[in-house]
């Protein structure tokens, strides 16, 4: 990957997981929703394995996610961390915003 395919890829997540986390947490009426979920979305981009195996065979499901977050380069940990951060600061704008007493957020 090329460093200007980084740093597009790195401002993609980050705005588009803000933005989603945003829209999830003003909906909702919470403040870490996106936060919390945001794992679960790396599992299903990162992972093949379908979420019903998890519940059916739970050790060959986990091995395989661990084998696969091992194997996953610089670039593309940085990529996810940073969408970890836009929803982060998803909420952290959602708890600015509340107290400073806009009552939709």
């Amino acid at each position: 990957m090329s460093i200007p395919q980084l740093i597009i890829s790195i401002l993609l997540f980050l705005v588009l997981f803000f933005g989603i986390g945003f829209l999830i947490n003003m909906l909702l009426r919470s403040t870490w929703f996106m936060a919390v979920v945001y794992p679960l979305v790396v599992i299903r981009i990162v992972d093949d394995v379908r979420i019903f195996e998890y519940i059916t065979a739970p050790a060959t499901s986990f091995s395989a996610l661990g084998s696969k977050l091992i194997s996953l380069h610089i670039a593309d940990i940085t990529i996810l961390l940073s969408g970890l951060a836009g929803a982060i600061l998803a909420g952290v704008a959602n708890r600015v915003l509340r107290s400073k007493g806009y009552r939709m957020f």
